[in-house]
């Protein structure tokens, strides 16, 4: 059933990181040295990466603003930053620029397939706390939808979705990168959470599929269901390039079918999908139209290279939808 559409802003409470892209033949073992090539910076984080994502698949006569909370180092890589939120036209008064702080970066290394292995340093990401998250309640409240991730301190997730649950905003948790310790109970109970299925499986205490040998591999529904039982009032599992899974509490199941495309590189490709379901609530779809939409983001983002610069604009989502049968 739709839901009603809401004009506040996009919310997205996170991380800002400068991505240190290389290309690799294949992901060096441990111990291995390789030999890359294509090495470029390019404004990333999950946090800012969600952010430009939904500023670019809004309609293009939309009112709608897309405000980006967080923190950068007072150095190069955080103007930079800064610049690139605000080139896709993201608030970015809320960023504090954390002084003496070096900004966070990602060291992300692409193979031949597309596939690429990430290490993150949180710099200035890791001084964002509760505190911060106070002075940003005046445009908390107001938001469609606040959108968040765990690349940022979790004490500090947890005191923004008690803030949103306080004030009634619905919330999205991208839960990536997965703690050690997994999420407190608080800290699922959001709206919607969107794992991909290997950040489920860790969510779970499951044993990841792809070391799985001689037993089936955990059906999605289950690991849907499981994590629905939880506390979220509703699940949406990223499958990669089997599309996705949707459950929700008034026991709506749908499985989002793949779109073929050519991948480039999956960097951000879970973040255009969290993006666009932030985007589709706020114009009032449905769970499930937001999760089609959603799917076709995600895979239109890797057919480029790089995050941000890969992130699908919404006239792009919208002509693979059509183009799509059912």
């Amino acid at each position: 059933m739709p839901t009603e559409r809401h004009s506040g802003p996009i919310v997205v409470i996170g991380s800002l990181n400068m991505d240190l892209v290389c290309r690799t033949e294949q992901i060096p073992q441990p111990g291995q040295t390789i030999l890359g090539s294509d090495f470029v910076t390019i404004p990333g984080g999950k946090g800012a990466n969600q952010a430009v994502a939904a500023a670019k698949l809004l309609e293009a006569a939309s009112r709608t603003q897309v405000v980006m909370v967080g923190r950068v180092g007072d150095d190069d890589f955080g103007q930079r930053l800064l610049n690139g939120l605000k080139l896709h036209k993201v608030r970015s008064d809320r960023v504090i620029i954390t002084e003496g702080v070096a900004s966070g970066v990602a060291m992300i290394l692409v193979d031949k397939m597309g596939e690429n292995s990430i290490v993150v340093a949180p710099g200035a990401n890791a001084h964002l706390v509760p505190a911060d998250i106070d002075a940003a309640e005046s445009v908390i409240r107001t938001a469609s939808v606040v959108v968040l991730q765990l690349e940022i301190p979790l004490a500090t997730v947890q005191h923004a979705i008690a803030m949103c649950q306080r004030l009634g905003i619905h919330t999205i948790l991208d839960p990536a990168p997965v703690p050690p310790t997994g999420l407190t109970r608080a800290m699922f109970g959001v709206d919607l959470l969107t794992p991909n299925q290997g950040e489920a499986e860790r969510l779970l205490d499951l044993e990841p599929t792809h070391t799985v040998r001689l037993r089936k591999i955990v059906d999605p529904k289950q690991i849907a269901m499981d994590l629905l039982a939880r506390g979220p009032k509703a699940v949406v599992l990223k499958l990669g390039n089997r599309g996705a899974m949707l459950l929700d509490r008034a026991g709506e199941i749908e499985h989002i079918k793949p779109h073929k495309v050519a991948a480039v590189d999956t960097t951000a490709s879970g973040d255009a999908f969290t993006a666009a379901l932030a985007v589709a609530h706020a114009e009032g779809r449905s769970l499930i139209e937001s999760a089609r939409f959603a799917n076709a983001a995600g895979a239109l983002c890797c057919t480029g290279f790089g995050a941000q610069p890969s992130l699908p604009g919404r006239e792009a989502v919208e002509k693979l939808l059509a183009e799509t049968p059912g």
